[in-house]
């Protein structure tokens, strides 16, 4: 059950990302659908890779050149059909609000911790 919470909010990530950000198209629920999958996908493995290769360049920025492997997995998606990113910006900015909503979505959907002193 996490796993579909965790589609459903990057969809609702990647609608609200093309609703904001003029670069980003998308044709539909059901196509923003395939690229939350597609971006899970490439964030498991390409993206992990990125991340541990680059991790000396992650420590010297402070862990904002992150942001730039998330853009270029989201740019990476691209290549669905019905799904368009204009440009490196439109993806940087587009990544930062699929991360936001899933954050947010996670947050919501936290069970409380029962105190068992």
């Amino acid at each position: 059950m996490k796993i579909f919470f965790k589609i459903l909010f990057t969809t609702l990530g990647v609608l609200a990302a093309s609703a904001i950000v003029p670069g980003i198209v998308v044709a539909g629920f059901w196509t923003a659908v395939l690229v939350a999958v597609i971006l899970g996908i490439l964030n498991v493995t390409l993206g992990f890779a990125l991340k541990v290769l680059t991790f000396p360049l992650s420590i010297v920025t402070f862990g904002f050149f992150l942001l730039v492997i998330n853009a270029l997995m989201f740019w990476a998606a691209s290549f669905v059909r019905g799904f368009h990113v204009a440009g490196f910006w439109a993806a940087f900015f587009g990544s930062l609000i699929v991360t936001i909503v899933s954050m947010l979505g996670r947050a919501i959907m936290k069970e409380p911790h029962e105190n068992y002193n």
